[in-house]
């Protein structure tokens, strides 16, 4: 069994996520080192939570689950938003500015903000 190091974790996001929020890297970490990781990688053992906590907390996955939509489609629906998360945190945190929405030209540049404004609405939902 292979257990992942708190700081490795860390350094592992820092590396390869620089963009990745803190309170997100903080909540990754926790969650990757309280699990076994039976013949995975550390960089696979990111990339599966990272795919599956941001499939059920920043989408609409589970309540496409709820309506009927078969498992496979409701992920081919919400995979590309899962994608533009993950490759905005692969960049510098100073490339994420947001430009003035007139001059953007990649539909990703998007995402960041809804993503934000998703988990925004949510907490306070559940409050």
């Amino acid at each position: 069994m292979t257990k992942f190091k708190p700081e490795d974790i860390e350094k592992h996001f820092r590396c390869q996520h620089p963009g990745c929020p803190d309170f997100a890297i903080a909540f990754f970490v926790a969650e990757i080192a309280k699990k076994n990781w039976k013949g995975a990688t550390l960089g696979m053992a990111v990339g599966i939570t990272m795919q599956n906590v941001l499939r059920h907390m920043m989408t609409d996955y589970d309540q496409l689950l709820l309506v009927g939509v078969d498992r496979a489609e409701a992920r081919r629906r919400v995979q590309p938003k899962i994608n533009a998360m993950i490759e905005s945190w692969k960049k510098q945190r100073a490339e994420l500015v947001a430009r003035p929405a007139e001059k953007r030209i990649d539909p990703r540049e998007f995402a960041t903000e809804l993503l934000a404004t998703d988990k925004i609405l949510m907490d306070r939902l559940d409050n």
